[in-house]
Protein backbone atom coordinates (compact mmCIF):
# COMPACT_ATOMS: atom_id res chain seq x y z
CA UNK A 1 0.00 0.00 0.00
CA UNK A 2 1.33 3.45 -1.27
CA UNK A 3 2.10 5.85 1.80
CA UNK A 4 1.31 9.45 1.39
CA UNK A 5 2.32 11.59 3.64
CA UNK A 6 1.32 16.22 3.40
CA UNK A 7 0.21 14.64 -0.23
CA UNK A 8 3.40 13.16 -0.94
CA UNK A 9 3.63 9.50 -1.93
CA UNK A 10 6.59 7.30 -0.76
CA UNK A 11 6.85 4.84 -3.26
CA UNK A 12 6.28 1.53 -2.67
CA UNK A 13 9.06 -0.34 -4.85
CA UNK A 14 11.62 -2.88 -3.11
CA UNK A 15 14.48 -0.62 -3.79
CA UNK A 16 12.47 1.81 -1.51
CA UNK A 17 11.46 -0.75 1.36
CA UNK A 18 15.27 -1.29 1.52
CA UNK A 19 16.16 1.85 1.89
CA UNK A 20 14.02 2.07 4.35
CA UNK A 21 15.12 -1.11 6.46
CA UNK A 22 18.86 -0.25 6.02
CA UNK A 23 18.38 3.19 7.26
CA UNK A 24 16.16 2.44 10.20
CA UNK A 25 18.71 -0.57 11.00
CA UNK A 26 21.78 1.80 11.21
CA UNK A 27 20.77 4.49 12.22
CA UNK A 28 19.46 6.05 15.52
CA UNK A 29 15.48 7.92 15.56
CA UNK A 30 17.17 11.32 15.14
CA UNK A 31 18.94 10.50 12.00
CA UNK A 32 16.01 8.22 10.37
CA UNK A 33 13.03 10.55 11.28
CA UNK A 34 15.28 13.56 9.31
CA UNK A 35 16.15 11.59 6.32
CA UNK A 36 12.33 11.38 5.53
CA UNK A 37 12.11 14.84 6.56
CA UNK A 38 14.37 15.43 3.96
CA UNK A 39 12.48 13.11 1.17
CA UNK A 40 8.99 14.89 2.13
CA UNK A 41 10.49 18.39 2.27
CA UNK A 42 13.07 17.79 -0.71
CA UNK A 43 9.75 16.55 -2.89
CA UNK A 44 7.48 19.20 -1.35
CA UNK A 45 9.73 22.43 -2.46
CA UNK A 46 10.17 20.54 -5.83
CA UNK A 47 6.82 21.30 -6.04
CA UNK A 48 6.81 24.63 -5.29
CA UNK A 49 9.65 25.10 -8.04
CA UNK A 50 8.44 22.94 -10.49
CA UNK A 51 11.55 20.47 -10.42
CA UNK A 52 10.15 16.88 -11.02
CA UNK A 53 12.48 14.32 -9.69
CA UNK A 54 12.46 10.52 -9.56
CA UNK A 55 11.11 9.65 -6.85
CA UNK A 56 13.18 6.85 -6.11
CA UNK A 57 16.20 8.94 -6.61
CA UNK A 58 15.17 10.98 -4.42
CA UNK A 59 14.30 8.79 -1.54
CA UNK A 60 17.62 6.91 -1.51
CA UNK A 61 19.41 10.29 -1.93
CA UNK A 62 17.44 11.41 1.36
CA UNK A 63 17.59 8.33 3.33
CA UNK A 64 21.49 7.71 2.49
CA UNK A 65 22.91 10.95 2.58
CA UNK A 66 23.78 11.07 6.58
CA UNK A 67 25.03 7.39 6.68
CA UNK A 68 28.41 8.87 7.17
CA UNK A 69 27.44 9.63 10.82
CA UNK A 70 26.62 6.20 11.73
CA UNK A 71 28.74 3.75 13.47
CA UNK A 72 28.75 1.41 10.36
CA UNK A 73 29.56 3.67 7.48
CA UNK A 74 31.60 6.37 8.79
CA UNK A 75 35.44 6.53 8.18
CA UNK A 76 37.92 8.30 9.43
CA UNK A 77 39.77 9.66 6.14
CA UNK A 78 37.05 11.16 4.20
CA UNK A 79 34.29 13.47 4.48
CA UNK A 80 31.30 12.24 6.02
CA UNK A 81 28.73 13.65 2.52
CA UNK A 82 31.13 11.05 0.84
CA UNK A 83 30.39 8.05 3.03
CA UNK A 84 26.95 8.42 2.33
CA UNK A 85 27.32 9.14 -1.09
CA UNK A 86 29.60 5.84 -1.49
CA UNK A 87 27.26 3.81 -0.12
CA UNK A 88 24.33 4.96 -1.72
CA UNK A 89 26.06 3.90 -5.21
CA UNK A 90 27.09 0.33 -3.96
CA UNK A 91 23.41 0.04 -3.13
CA UNK A 92 22.33 1.04 -6.37
CA UNK A 93 24.29 -0.60 -8.30
CA UNK A 94 23.57 -3.56 -6.13
CA UNK A 95 19.76 -3.26 -7.48
CA UNK A 96 20.87 -2.79 -11.15
CA UNK A 97 20.21 0.69 -11.46
CA UNK A 98 22.36 2.49 -14.20
CA UNK A 99 25.26 4.47 -13.67
CA UNK A 100 23.78 7.51 -15.23
CA UNK A 101 21.41 7.84 -12.12
CA UNK A 102 24.00 6.55 -9.41
CA UNK A 103 25.95 9.19 -10.36
CA UNK A 104 23.18 11.49 -9.46
CA UNK A 105 22.43 10.48 -6.34
CA UNK A 106 26.45 10.21 -5.36
CA UNK A 107 26.30 13.96 -6.37
CA UNK A 108 22.98 14.81 -4.34
CA UNK A 109 24.71 13.44 -1.06
CA UNK A 110 28.42 14.85 -1.50
CA UNK A 111 26.82 18.35 -2.66
CA UNK A 112 23.82 18.50 -0.05
CA UNK A 113 26.34 20.94 2.75
CA UNK A 114 27.87 22.52 0.08
CA UNK A 115 25.87 26.16 -0.79
CA UNK A 116 25.35 27.76 -3.85
CA UNK A 117 25.38 24.68 -6.37
CA UNK A 118 23.45 21.65 -5.85
CA UNK A 119 20.30 24.19 -6.85
CA UNK A 120 21.86 24.86 -10.57
CA UNK A 121 22.02 20.89 -11.12
CA UNK A 122 19.38 18.00 -12.12
CA UNK A 123 16.28 17.99 -9.77
CA UNK A 124 17.12 14.79 -7.50
CA UNK A 125 20.81 16.60 -6.73
CA UNK A 126 18.91 20.10 -6.39
CA UNK A 127 15.91 18.68 -4.03
CA UNK A 128 17.91 16.76 -1.51
CA UNK A 129 20.32 19.91 -0.37
CA UNK A 130 16.43 21.73 -0.16
CA UNK A 131 15.34 18.83 1.69
CA UNK A 132 18.44 19.45 3.98
CA UNK A 133 18.11 22.96 4.03
CA UNK A 134 14.67 23.49 4.75
CA UNK A 135 14.62 20.96 8.07
CA UNK A 136 18.12 21.89 8.91
CA UNK A 137 18.19 25.57 8.40
CA UNK A 138 14.71 26.30 8.14
CA UNK A 139 15.62 28.08 4.09
CA UNK A 140 12.51 27.92 2.43
CA UNK A 141 9.93 26.89 5.72
CA UNK A 142 8.04 30.01 5.42
CA UNK A 143 7.41 29.26 1.43
CA UNK A 144 5.67 25.78 2.22
CA UNK A 145 1.95 25.11 3.26
CA UNK A 146 1.85 25.27 7.37
CA UNK A 147 -0.46 22.07 7.29
CA UNK A 148 1.99 20.49 4.91
CA UNK A 149 4.69 21.40 7.57
CA UNK A 150 2.77 19.81 11.00
CA UNK A 151 1.99 16.63 9.08
CA UNK A 152 5.04 16.06 7.91
CA UNK A 153 6.20 16.41 11.47
CA UNK A 154 3.36 14.65 12.43
CA UNK A 155 4.69 11.87 10.86
CA UNK A 156 8.35 12.13 11.67
CA UNK A 157 9.16 14.21 14.91
CA UNK A 158 11.41 16.18 15.52
CA UNK A 159 12.05 17.07 19.51
CA UNK A 160 15.05 18.34 20.55
CA UNK A 161 16.10 18.39 16.42
CA UNK A 162 18.64 21.39 17.08
CA UNK A 163 20.59 20.30 19.58
CA UNK A 164 20.75 16.75 18.95
CA UNK A 165 21.54 17.07 14.82
CA UNK A 166 24.38 19.59 16.03
CA UNK A 167 25.45 16.80 18.78
CA UNK A 168 25.44 13.63 15.70
CA UNK A 169 27.40 16.73 13.38
CA UNK A 170 29.85 16.93 16.22
CA UNK A 171 30.44 13.26 17.13
CA UNK A 172 30.36 12.07 13.02
CA UNK A 173 33.47 14.01 12.43
CA UNK A 174 35.17 14.98 15.47
CA UNK A 175 37.90 12.93 14.82
CA UNK A 176 38.56 13.98 11.24
CA UNK A 177 38.60 17.46 11.71
CA UNK A 178 41.06 17.91 8.72
CA UNK A 179 37.79 16.67 6.50
CA UNK A 180 35.86 20.07 7.38
CA UNK A 181 38.40 22.02 5.58
CA UNK A 182 36.56 24.55 3.54
CA UNK A 183 32.93 23.32 4.95
CA UNK A 184 30.06 24.54 6.92
CA UNK A 185 31.06 21.27 9.27
CA UNK A 186 34.06 23.07 10.81
CA UNK A 187 31.54 25.80 11.99
CA UNK A 188 30.36 23.03 14.41
CA UNK A 189 33.52 22.00 15.38
CA UNK A 190 34.81 25.36 16.19
CA UNK A 191 31.42 25.47 18.34
CA UNK A 192 31.79 22.22 20.27
CA UNK A 193 34.82 20.45 19.48
CA UNK A 194 37.91 21.92 22.44
CA UNK A 195 41.06 22.52 20.92
CA UNK A 196 39.74 22.39 17.19
CA UNK A 197 41.86 25.01 15.33
CA UNK A 198 40.11 25.70 11.69
CA UNK A 199 42.80 25.23 8.62
CA UNK A 200 43.21 28.53 6.88
CA UNK A 201 42.93 28.86 3.05
CA UNK A 202 45.00 31.91 3.01
CA UNK A 203 47.49 30.33 5.59
CA UNK A 204 47.61 27.35 3.02
CA UNK A 205 48.12 29.37 -0.20
CA UNK A 206 50.54 31.37 1.51
CA UNK A 207 52.88 28.84 2.99
CA UNK A 208 52.51 26.69 0.03
CA UNK A 209 55.98 24.83 -1.70
CA UNK A 210 55.90 27.55 -4.13
CA UNK A 211 58.13 30.77 -3.74
CA UNK A 212 56.09 33.18 -5.09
Amino acid sequence: MIEIIAGVEIPDSDLVVQATELVRDVSPPLLFHHSRRVYLFGMLQGQRRGLYPDPELLYVGAMFHDLGLTDRYRTVNQRFEVDGADEARRFLNDHGIAEESQRRVWTAIALHTTPGIPEHMEPVIALVTAGVETDVLGIGYDELDQAAIQAVIAAHPRPHFKSQILEAFTNGFHDRPDTTFGTVNADVLAHFSPGFVRADFVNVIERSAWPE
